[in-house]
């Protein structure tokens, strides 16, 4: 815990569901409007390379909770368990004397191992990360946002996990419309403000208890279903999004390579077939992130109202991003940008951090958020943790040593459908891919498909695959040797630094890289 004689520190971690990294106004955007995440990041320091480690939700999740690779948490897919060995900040933070709470979820898959058989944890993978203690959790039903729906006399679906997406009656743009169809409910009562709500009398609570808080606010929104209340639906229109970076056709699109083929052929992705519809989603997708920024903007204004915005660390980030139509694809998944690239604002309210409205260029990962926030609160980053703390960058300074390349992985197994094994003739663990990114070159390895190498100077798109390419073999060379020395630097090192000897074990830490 602090010392009793210092203003105690805060930490408030805000992640958004599915938020691509370039959608702010102040990188350009040529139409998302995001003013309170901009006026965050002109009083922090906005990471403008930074990356996820893996998708969908839970692995990605698994990494930015225990700032581990996939490689070795190893939470492959959305349900695959996370091993219970593995620490992570709020376990971290648990110990040090504060209080982890949750407004929302962290998609963590409980390891079956042990639970009970009866645990209802082990029909869902979206349980509460270990060591936190959930104030208001939220997912795929939401309960407390049903019960407060209900008390304000609003009428709720009887399958719960239909509000997010329960609109208003009538045609939708594609169909006539003006603009897309609205949520059924109010902006004010949202699930959105409801959480920010909630998370604002918590916070007044701690403070008049003048009891440090670390929380963790898990917004779903831009996150599907892409239904947004009024003004929102109708902020953008979508008639006027930029439109989207893809080949003619899928089918020419799928000859880049096999997975993304087989991936084409699934009927999520056959949606991006009505431009209509797709413009749609895409507009209301940017109204959510508006919606998002003006409840954050009241959060905020709330934080230095209340006194605690000059000692509270706020980070905000995502899990991972959304295609929305770029390669004729929905969601995430696979080796794109796209799907990978995501926001980080770090504002660290100490004097020390004078790095105000700074751009950080260097490589960054979701696994460098847990270290970041247990440095700013004076603690030790486990040995497990593969990121490395931010806090150098907040104050100005250039760490010695940082990486020069993104690293990121997509296992996409499934336990419960072999289709992909099917359909690539792979086995069970051989549906997976490995990616590393600098500013020039992407290259993609699979566990025994062809690999993918592109020219992000000349093909920033993304859509030629050059590892056949006689000039280009060097390359694939180089990069493929990047690669596994990559991995085998970040191999799972929890006790090799550890030597057993005659005066007792004897252990020495070392960098990462």
């Amino acid at each position: 815990m602090p010392n009793q004689n210092q203003e105690p520190l805060n930490v408030l971690f805000i992640t958004a569901d599915q938020w691509r990294g370039e959608c702010f106004s102040l990188l350009g955007h040529p139409m998302v409007k995001t003013p309170n995440l901009d006026a965050l990041a002109k009083d922090g320091v906005f990471f403008r390379r930074h990356y996820a480690n893996a998708v969908p939700c839970g692995p990605s999740r698994a990494s930015l909770h225990t700032g581990m690779y996939l490689q070795n948490h190893r939470s492959g897919t959305n349900g695959t368990p996370l091993d219970a060995r593995h620490t992570n900040w709020a376990k971290e933070v648990g110990a040090a004397g504060y209080d982890p709470v949750l407004f929302g979820y962290t998609d963590t898959s409980m390891d079956p191992r042990f639970a009970g058989e009866d645990d209802p944890w082990l029909l869902t993978y979206e349980g509460p990360l270990p060591g936190i203690r959930p104030v208001c959790m939220m997912g795929t039903w939401p309960k407390p946002w049903i019960e407060y729906l209900k008390r304000k006399g609003y009428d709720t679906p009887e399958d719960i996990r239909f509000a997010y997406g329960l609109r208003r009656d009538g045609p939708d743009y594609e169909d006539g419309a003006a603009h897309p169809r609205p949520l059924v409910y109010p902006q004010k009562d949202d699930d959105t403000s409801f959480l920010v709500n909630e998370l604002m009398s918590y916070m007044d609570g701690a403070q008049a208890k003048k009891t440090p808080f670390v929380a963790h606010l898990s917004l779903l929104r831009p996150h599907p279903p892409f239904v947004a209340p009024e003004p929102y639906n109708a902020m953008y229109d979508p008639a006027e999004v930029p439109g989207f970076s893809r080949k003619a056709t899928p089918v020419e699109e799928g000859e880049q390579h096999p997975w993304l083929a087989h991936q084409l052929t699934k009927r999520l992705y056959r949606a991006t077939a009505n431009e209509k519809q797709l413009r749609r989603l895409k507009a209301v997708y940017y109204g959510l992130m508006s919606e998002v920024d003006v409840e954050l903007g009241r959060l905020f204004a709330h934080l230095k109202a209340t006194g605690l915005w000059d000692n509270t660390l706020i980070v905000f980030t995502s899990d991972h991003g959304e295609q929305m139509g770029d390669h004729w694809l929905i969601g995430k998944c696979g080796y794109f940008d796209a799907s990978y690239q995501i926001p980080l604002i770090v504002r660290d309210p100490r004097a020390p951090a004078a790095a105000r409205g700074r751009f950080v260029d260097r490589f960054t990962e979701n696994v460098d958020v847990m270290p970041t926030m247990l440095d700013f609160l004076g603690l030790d980053t486990p040995v497990q943790c593969d990121g490395k703390s931010l806090i150098p960058f907040l104050e100005g300074r250039e760490p010695a040593r940082w990486r020069t390349e993104a690293h990121w992985e997509y296992d996409f197994r499934d336990p419960t459908d072999d289709e992909a094994e099917r359909a690539l003739d792979l086995t069970l663990h051989q549906c997976t891919m490995n990616i590393i990114r600098d500013e020039k070159f992407k290259y993609v390895h699979f566990t025994k498909l062809p690999p993918l190498l592109f020219d992000l100077e000349k093909d920033p798109g993304e859509f030629t695959n050059r590892a056949t390419a006689p000039a280009y073999l060097p390359v694939v060379l180089n990069y493929a040797q990047k690669l596994l020395s990559w991995r085998m630097n970040h191999d799972e090192q929890t006790l090799t630094h550890i030597s057993l000897t005659e005066q007792g074990p004897v252990a020495r830490t070392a960098e990462r890289w």
